[in-house]
């Protein structure tokens, strides 16, 4: 299955002043298969060095400090030439703080070698920040991706050049009937990969079941750094948290007498290591939208649909007859797009009880209200009051309807948020 990674790793390829590249992200994702499918692709010859428990991998970066003795070693552990330019050198499993720090090594003086690290622990790489390495983080599949992989490719480009001109797209059924298949599905490889094949509702079940242990047991490993068992709580009362009307992250939801103080690490290692995302509360607007969180208030989402659905027991046949169950997996779709995207996740909320959904501020500064309407008479007037009253330009309203302008809003089909990828907000 093609993926986007693999457009930005034949640029770094390419790269004159190449950096050894982290590869982060949640288990599951296709990271270690990008690698490698991007290395027997591109160059002569691809050596693989899986770091978890290997001990005789740390000895050497733990003792060698000169980059050609560790090419020299590398090559006698692999059993394999490495040939600058022609060899891919892969790291899976990176965790290890003196290997991470061996491959920085190779950031100033040797980009002749080219090397790929792939973790799922993103707390492990802020000791490493301004570093001589390059980061680049992968998710789930998008829903574009998704289009490729069911041969819809044209499909996906009629989107973009829709999103792109403000036109109406003339398949805008089919293009909302496979979101919604999609929101069922989910974007973690394996997953659409059983869907392609024809797999069984029950045995694609089974594997997301599989899917959502690894995640566990990830959890368990980094039992130094969090609290296990609350972990899993919050990961687990998340649905019943979504369910709520303002679906803001409520501590009795997990348990009577539960306290922020008790989980505030835990959540902060979910959101640090892309196992939730979270959207912090606002009640003002102003420049930058940091400064006007509220810390305490904020809601947090799951970043595969799929896995979402499966928690919710929701099938296709609900998700199009009940709208709760919509607005649900609807919104958390649109928090792992922005997120996705690059950007920081805020929610607007007044003392009135008037909501936004989402709030964000794009890269030239400008801040933009995100509005979700699941029903198609629906008369929302939060989004107007919101833009009357912080003097907003431009606002988007998100709707199972085709694309639209009017007045100052664009209206935008919720299978196009991948659209936001392109930074053209």
């Amino acid at each position: 299955m093609e993926r986007k990674i693999e457009k930005f790793l034949e640029k770094w390829q390419k790269d004159i002043i190449r950096k050894p590249l982290i590869l982060y992200g949640p288990k599951q994702v296709g990271k270690s298969y990008s690698a490698l499918k991007f290395g027997k692709t591109n160059y002569k010859n691809t050596i693989y060095f899986n770091t978890s428990n290997n001990k005789p991998l740390t000895d050497l970066f733990t003792k060698e400090k000169a980059t050609e003795r560790i090419i020299l070693n590398l090559s006698l552990l692999s059993g394999e030439t490495i040939l600058p330019e022609d060899t891919l050198i892969i790291f899976d499993n990176l965790n290890n703080i003196e290997i991470v720090k061996g491959l920085k090594l190779f950031g100033s003086e040797h980009s002749q070698y080219h090397i790929i690290g792939i973790t799922s622990r993103r707390d492990n790489l802020t000791l490493f920040k301004g570093e001589e390495l390059q980061f680049k983080s992968m998710s789930e599949m998008d829903f574009e991706e998704f289009l490729w992989a069911k041969e819809e490719k044209a499909l996906a480009e009629l989107i973009r050049e829709s999103f792109v001109k403000h036109k109406t797209c003339p398949f805008h059924k089919l293009a909302l009937e496979l979101f919604q298949e999609y929101l069922m599905t989910g974007g973690l490889p394996e997953v659409v990969e059983a869907t392609l094949n024809g797999k069984s509702e029950q045995e694609i079940d089974i594997i997301k079941q599989k899917i959502l242990e690894v995640y566990e047991r990830e959890l368990i490993s980094c039992k130094n750094l969090i609290d296990i068992p609350r972990g899993l709580e919050v990961i687990e009362s998340l649905p019943e948290q979504l369910k709520k009307d303002n679906k803001k992250f409520q501590y009795g939801v997990i348990g009577t007498g539960r306290r922020a103080k008790e989980y505030e690490s835990t959540i902060n290692f979910l959101v640090n290591n892309q196992i939730v995302y979270r959207s912090y509360k606002i009640s003002t607007v102003k420049s930058p939208l940091s400064s006007c969180r509220e810390k305490d208030s904020f809601k947090l989402y799951l970043p595969d649909d799929g896995l979402l659905s499966s928690m919710l027991h929701v099938n296709l046949k609900q998700l199009l007859s009940d709208e709760k169950t919509k607005e649900i997996l609807y919104e958390n779709s649109i928090a792992k797009a922005l997120a996705e995207a690059g950007y920081a996740l805020y929610y607007y909320q007044s003392e009135g009880k008037a909501e936004v959904n989402f709030v964000i501020q794009n890269r030239m500064g400008k801040i933009i209200p995100i509005e979700l309407i699941t029903k198609a008479d629906s008369k929302a007037k939060s989004l107007s009051v919101f833009m009357k009253k912080f003097t907003v330009t431009e606002a988007y309203r998100v709707t199972e309807n085709n694309f639209a302008t009017k007045k100052d809003v664009r209206y935008i089909p919720i299978y196009a948020m991948f659209c936001l990828n392109d930074n053209k907000m």
